[in-house]
């Protein structure tokens, strides 16, 4: 049976195309990135303000946020391929770009992957991935690219095009051609945003297996939450060119510095509440908050998974339930309670007894509870 027209597959293509044994991916030296007051303007109008920001050698940060927020334009600094109204970039703390000086992307010893993969159409896979070597001898350079090819599992197909391979196997093949040269910096503009839904959580933990063999220093862009809490030793949070929060998945989740961090991770109840001498005082009782100032008023949070279901009388604040819904795993209600001005959202385990049209007791987790001071959450 010729390579062409195996009947099963990994990549959507119907042909078999596994990842290369573990370990076979070489290691580099990794290196530290840092920002420093980094700013950056398209025409008079900033894409990136003021901006610091340190990434350890060997760490993974994932760059989050919505669209236009920055980071592809910062992630493009840090290789050299725009260069900053203001600020520095430091590579191992030596300055790469700065007011008087500007290193070009082919000093720095950075790989970049792009958002479509930017293979040459023209020129076979093994081409594509030797592009890069170009101060190696060619014999060496092959040797090596057929090796970051096997390590992908795409050395069979050294010979083709990349028209004909699918779009998880075109992410290989530039994944290949960024590692190859072994730089110590690796930037990736959402690698995985091309691939079908089904192939992207293998695809991206097998990304992920061979960043880690390399030791690189990776920087991921991306504007999935779940993706960078799954990749990222660390995430920054980005929003209308400046940085938000930046620390672990765990602390960006649990301790939010603001609504828009909140929100970011989660679906949220959102309500208002006010300070008391007891508490935080809201429609669904009086809950635990922050030390804040009597009388203040807040927007309070609870996630769905925090909102509690019980039996009509047992506890909590009284609630109608509105809606079901099965969604696999959970059930999804809407609760309709007096003195909130839109309905409750609430996820309980599937199979659950509840039902529309049923009165119930509701009350809070409070680990699923944030409460933010007004003026903060406005911002």
């Amino acid at each position: 049976m010729s390579r062409h027209h195996k009947i099963t597959g990994t990549d959507g293509s119907g042909r078999i195309t596994n990842w290369g044994a573990p370990g076979t991916a070489g290691a580099t030296i990794a290196a530290g990135l840092v920002f420093e007051g980094v700013s950056h303007d398209y025409d008079g109008v900033a894409s990136v303000r003021d901006l610091s920001l340190s990434i350890a050698p060997g760490e993974i940060l994932c760059l989050l946020g919505h669209s236009g927020c920055g980071k592809t334009t910062l992630m493009r600094i840090a290789a050299g391929v725009e260069r900053q109204s203001h600020g520095r970039v430091l590579i191992n703390g030596r300055e790469t770009s700065g007011d008087s000086l500007f290193l070009p992307p082919e000093k720095r010893g950075v790989g970049l992957m792009f958002q479509d993969y930017a293979l040459f159409p023209h020129m076979t896979i093994l081409a594509n991935v030797m592009f890069g070597l170009t101060n190696m001898p060619k014999k060496e350079a092959r040797a090596a690219a057929l090796s970051a090819l096997g390590r992908v599992g795409l050395s069979d197909y050294s010979a083709d095009y990349p028209h004909s391979l699918s779009g998880g196997e075109q992410q290989r093949v530039a994944l290949a051609r960024a590692l190859v040269p072994r730089p110590g910096i690796l930037l990736m503009d959402e690698p995985f945003s091309g691939l079908d839904k089904r192939l992207r959580d293998s695809v991206r933990d097998e990304t992920l297996a061979v960043i880690r063999e390399t030791r690189a220093t990776c920087i991921i862009v991306t504007h999935d939450p779940e993706e960078a809490m799954r990749m990222g030793d660390s995430i920054a949070l980005m929003r209308r060119g400046r940085l938000v929060q930046h620390g672990t998945a765990e602390d960006l989740y649990k301790d939010p510095v603001d609504l828009f961090s909140a929100r970011f991770f989660s679906e949220l109840n959102q309500f208002e509440g006010v300070v008391t001498s007891a508490g935080i005082e809201t429609p669904l009782g009086v809950l635990a908050g922050p030390e804040l100032e009597r009388g203040e008023k807040v927007d309070v949070c609870v996630r769905p998974q925090g909102v509690l279901v019980h039996e009509a009388g047992l506890c909590g604040v009284s609630g109608r339930i509105s809606t079901k819904r099965f969604v696999g795993e959970v059930d999804l209600l809407t609760i309709v309670v007096e003195g909130l001005e839109h309905p409750l959202h609430a996820r309980v385990r599937a199979g659950s007894l509840w039902e529309r049209g049923m009165n119930v007791g509701v009350s809070t987790d409070p680990k699923d509870v944030l409460v933010f001071p007004r003026t903060a959450s406005q911002i």
